[in-house]
């Protein structure tokens, strides 16, 4: 377990029209009336006790834990690209985020490799206690619900994202474009000579869009590919955030359709 120490740090965005696709057809999703669970690894390819984790996380949809049940995102954070191996898939608002979940658990610690599960530190995601968490989560109605689109035409990535949410505290919307299949030579560093495996690696990460005063947020917005990636290997990933406890009220996750 790598730990840090941090100073707590915000986010902005930016948001633009969303345009018309002609390659893919347009791929939409519904969040299902139960609450789905988000998984966010904190990982970091010049940490040599992350692989495991990474591996972990790839395996959780054949474990059965599919993503009506659990959406997974794999966030590479920057801090230890000083050690000698510069993570080519870590952003430093992944870092900010990690902090950011810390802040509104009260702790200042964050740590590599990391699992926060619908907004809390969950350190027994190796175990058959992650799964029980996650049909707990399953288990509540949801209080919010999302629903998205996305196309792809050339090296653009159309998306659009709805969220409403049932509660009276203020809540944000995220929305996440991610890669699986990703492998990766490290040639220096703890991981030097490994050969890594990643999937659901956030590429774009763009929030936080705050919901209305009636619990409504729109996002529309077109981001380019990340470059060499196969279309087949990205998906789109929205959640729903409490503002002030960093509890995830609903996600919803939405692989890449062929027209």
């Amino acid at each position: 377990m790598r730990p840090f120490f941090f100073a707590a740090a915000s986010a902005l965005l930016a948001v633009s029209p969303l345009l018309q696709a002609n390659a893919f057809a347009a791929c939409t999703a519904e969040s299902p009336k139960h609450t789905v669970a988000l998984a966010e690894l904190y990982t970091s390819e010049g940490c040599d006790s992350c692989p495991p984790a990474d591996k972990w996380l790839s395996g959780i949809a054949a474990r059965g834990l599919t993503a009506d049940k659990v959406v997974p995102l794999s966030l590479h954070v920057d801090y230890w690209d000083y050690i000698g191996w510069k993570d080519p898939f870590a952003q430093p608002k992944f870092t900010e985020r990690q902090r950011e979940l810390a802040h509104l658990a009260n702790s200042r610690l964050v740590y590599t490799p990391q699992v926060v599960l619908s907004g809390r530190d969950f350190r027994g995601w190796g175990s058959a206690a992650f799964d029980a968490q996650v049909r707990a989560v399953n288990a509540k109605p949801a209080v919010a619900d999302i629903k998205l689109g996305l196309a792809v035409a050339g090296s653009e990535v159309k998306l659009s994202a709805d969220a409403v949410s049932r509660t009276r505290s203020a809540a944000q919307l995220f929305v996440a474009l991610t890669q699986s299949k990703i492998v990766s030579n490290v040639k220096a560093g703890e991981n030097r000579g490994v050969t890594l495996k990643h999937d659901y690696v956030v590429r774009e990460w763009i929030g936080p869009v705050a919901l209305s005063s009636d619990g409504k947020a729109r996002l529309d917005k077109a981001v380019i590919a990340p470059k060499g990636a196969p279309t087949n290997d990205l998906g789109l990933v929205a959640l729903v955030q409490d503002t002030k406890s960093g509890e995830i009220l609903q996600a919803l996750n939405l692989n890449i359709c062929k027209a």
